[in-house]
C-alpha cells in the first residue's frame, strides 16, 4: 500500500497528476449548495484540493468556511485565486489532528476516497466529532469495488450504510442521479446528520 503522506500529495500536485480534479465544482454539490439559505453557516471542506467548492460558496456569499489540507499547493493555489480569502480559514495540516469543531455542515467531494482505507472508521468518528449535534455531513462517496490501486478507493451503499449508522442519522444514500457523465452510476450522493 502506497504511504499517503504530505509527500505523495504535495507530489501529486507538483507533477500535476491530478485525474480526479474535474475542473469545476461537480452537480450535486453545486445543487445542495445552491438550495442553502443560512449564508452564515460554519462549513468545512476537508482535502480542499483545487478548492472548487470554496470558490462556488465564497461566490455565492458564504464566508465562514474553512478549508483544510495536508499539502501546501491547494493553500497557495486559494490564496491566488481569493486574495482576500480569510488566512485563519486555510489549514495547513492532517485532517485527523483538526481541533476546530462545531461546524453546522462538511462537504465531502474526494477527500474520503483519497484516504487509505483502513482509515474509514476513524474518519467518521473524526466527523461526529467535528460536527454540532444535527449538523450534516454532505457530498459524494464512490460507488465501485473496493481495490488496493487507489487513489482513489471505491466503496459500496452497504459499506458505507454500515460505517456512517451509528453515528448519523441516514438521510439521503443514493445514487446521484446529476454525476457529472464520466462518473454517472459510479457516485453516491448522501446528507448524513451527526446524531
Amino acid at each position: 500500500m502506497k504511504k499517503l503522506n504530505k509527500e505523495f500529495w504535495e507530489h501529486k500536485y507538483e507533477n500535476g497528476d491530478m485525474g480526479w480534479d474535474i475542473g469545476h465544482i461537480s452537480t450535486p454539490l453545486k445543487d445542495y449548495i445552491d438550495q442553502l439559505t443560512d449564508k452564515n453557516l460554519k462549513i468545512l471542506i476537508p482535502g480542499a484540493g483545487n478548492a472548487y467548492e470554496l470558490i462556488y460558496l465564497v461566490e455565492k456569499g458564504f464566508s465562514n468556511v474553512f478549508v483544510i489540507d495536508i499539502a501546501r499547493q491547494p493553500l497557495e493555489h486559494i490564496k491566488k485565486r481569493i486574495p482576500n480569502f480569510p488566512e485563519h480559514q486555510l489549514l495547513e495540516g492532517n485532517f485527523f489532528d483538526l481541533s476546530l469543531n462545531n461546524f453546522d455542515l462538511i462537504l465531502e467531494q474526494t477527500f474520503f476516497c483519497a484516504l487509505d482505507p483502513s482509515l474509514r472508521t476513524e474518519y467518521v468518528k473524526k466527523m461526529k466529532q467535528l460536527l454540532k449535534p444535527n449538523g450534516k455531513l454532505v457530498g459524494l462517496l464512490f460507488n465501485f469495488p473496493l481495490t488496493e490501486s487507489g487513489p482513489p478507493f471505491g466503496g459500496s451503499l452497504g459499506e458505507y450504510m454500515s460505517l456512517f449508522k451509528e453515528h448519523f442519522k441516514i438521510k439521503t444514500l443514493e445514487t446521484a442521479y446529476n454525476s457529472i457523465k464520466p462518473r454517472a452510476d459510479k457516485e453516491l450522493f448522501f446528507i448524513f446528520e451527526s446524531k
